[in-house]
């Protein structure tokens, strides 16, 4: 419910009573008074939803109060009330910011339809609100691209999922479109008219969490100075993307589970049961059967996301998609950077088909805009374009503070005016294992990258995360992946560190839906 708080600004005592019983059969939390003077005292001493108001009133007239809130960055909903309606006072009270307007007396039926549209146009606002202040880029248009029979067996599935209300979990490597699988369920439902809410699951703060999933009351923490509705109250009527859940910590997957339950919820901070309406799609690059052995994830939540999942399958399984998706991203780039390229050679094309692609469509993507940016205009694409040198792999992170005192060995070069960089040399598999000239899969990198740059830092973990541009959190779950418990001592809990790492370097950055 969006609405909550409602005022009632009414002197004739028999009118102010009925409307106060209404509201409360219908659990608003009201609050009656007589006068234009205390209702402005109440009006100054908390925030409303929505406000009933005389338009003639003993001290005063009820329309200053539409003057009096015009002001404020948040502000409630007002409906004038009136006895004496005129088409001019009407218009009048429209003008000056009033969302509706009834006229004395009125039935019960007009108040729950005048209640109706007041919660449909305050949830409107908020889903506004919350996308405009999102990445622009997270609005795409892309559809999920590929002629092979896994991408024509997984439109199939999606269309089947798509009619029902169940929930879904889509599970797939980075890159893959997870995220665009849940989109293209979301517009063939029948909740398409609906918000379609995402939560990154991977990129809040463990500490911060709880208040974007459900929500917190005013005064409930620090710094919680007003009421804030949660994602899952954002997405009421709709669908709400729970992206990369694997991240979510355990305390959180219990208050999570009572949701997808009952859905119902309490906001942090409040003893009030609040009702959801919402589809959930949960999407994860993990197997969370082995993290629920792990103990890192409730099997009871995994059963109640698991009621219908989708594998999306990575692009080294429909390689016959590699030739039609290269096209496309070709031109749909050459457009984006105003270059004009004429084809793409034979030698290019066999180098990639024969790539592994640990990045999947991301990496194509990625691969094929380096490739146009660096071929000569009206020139055809060449495998030189391509950039697949497994030699090194070069990490960019943002400039930290130098320490005074700590030495790592050159390996490391950090300036403070400028993002710090370091290369990893990699020593080249063996032929007989990969194959003379294989590209090295991007796992391995990324392993050499995390376990050099802890050693390099002495086994400091979070200062190891910094220069990766990564969370303590993600660190120490790779850590654990690869079965390493790193020497040294660490500033600060992992917790604390975590939460402030992942505000100031914006890492754990999952599935992009630009991908098709």
């Amino acid at each position: 419910m969006s609405l909550e708080k409602v005022l009632i600004v009414e002197d004739n005592e028999v009118i102010r009573r009925a409307l106060e019983i209404q509201l409360q059969r219908r659990r608003f939390d009201v609050i009656g008074v007589s006068t234009l003077a205390v209702a402005q005292d109440y009006l100054g001493k908390d925030n409303w939803d929505l406000v009933f108001v005389d338009v003639r009133l003993p001290d005063g007239e009820g329309t200053d109060i539409l003057r009096i809130l015009q002001n404020r960055s948040v502000k409630p909903l007002v409906v004038m009330m009136t006895g004496h309606a005129s088409i001019e006072s009407a218009v009048a009270c429209m003008r000056d910011g009033a969302f509706d307007y009834l006229i004395k007396p009125f039935s019960s039926d007009q108040i729950d339809i005048t209640l109706k549209k007041a919660q449909e146009f305050t949830q409107l606002i908020k889903v506004n609100r919350y996308l405009s202040q999102g990445d622009p880029s997270e609005a795409t248009g892309c559809e999920l691209l590929g002629r092979s029979p896994a991408m024509h067996a997984l439109r199939d599935l999606i269309r089947k999922v798509a009619r029902t209300q169940a929930t879904v979990l889509v599970q797939g490597e980075s890159g893959t479109g997870k995220e665009l699988v849940s989109r293209a369920i979301y517009r063939e439902s029948s909740r398409a008219n609906g918000p379609f809410i995402k939560v990154n699951c991977a990129a809040i703060p463990e500490n911060l969490i709880e208040s974007e999933f459900f929500g917190h009351e005013k005064g409930a923490f620090t710094g919680a100075l007003t009421k804030r509705e949660g994602r899952f109250e954002l997405a009421h009527g709709g669908t709400i993307l729970l992206d990369e859940i694997s991240e979510v910590a355990p305390h959180v997957q219990a208050k999570l589970l009572r949701v997808l339950q009952e859905r119902e919820l309490e906001r942090v901070g409040g003893n009030r049961l609040i009702r959801v309406d919402v589809r959930v799609i949960a999407t994860t690059n993990r197997n969370l059967e082995e993290s629920i052995a792990r103990k890192e994830f409730r099997q009871d939540l995994y059963f109640r996301l698991n009621v219908v999942p989708i594998s999306v399958p990575p692009l080294r399984e429909r390689k016959e998609d590699i030739s039609f998706l290269t096209d496309q991203f070709m031109q749909r780039l050459a457009r984006k950077h105003g270059v004009r390229v004429n084809g793409i050679s034979a030698s290019c094309q066999a180098a990639l088909m024969s790539h592994d692609w640990p990045g999947n469509v991301r990496e194509l993507q990625n691969v094929i805009e380096r490739a146009v940016i660096l071929c000569p205009d009206g020139g055809e694409l060449s495998e030189g374009h391509l950039g697949f040198n497994p030699s090194s792999v070069t990490v960019a992170v943002a400039p930290i503070p130098v320490p005074r005192s700590a030495s790592i060995g050159g390996a490391v070069e950090i300036t403070p005016s400028a993002p710090a960089s370091f290369s990893v040399p990699f020593s080249k598999p063996s032929s007989a294992s990969v194959g003379q000239g294989a590209v090295v899969p991007l796992d391995q990198l990324e392993k050499h990258a995390i376990l050099h740059a802890v050693d390099a830092c002495g086994g400091n973990r979070t200062q190891a995360a910094r220069l990766l541009g990564i969370s303590v959190r993600t660190m120490r779950n790779k850590l654990r992946e690869y079965g390493v418990s790193p020497v040294g001592s660490d500033s600060g809990s992992d917790d604390g560190e975590s939460s402030a790492d992942e505000v100031a370097t914006g890492s754990n950055v999952t599935d992009s839906n630009l991908i098709p």
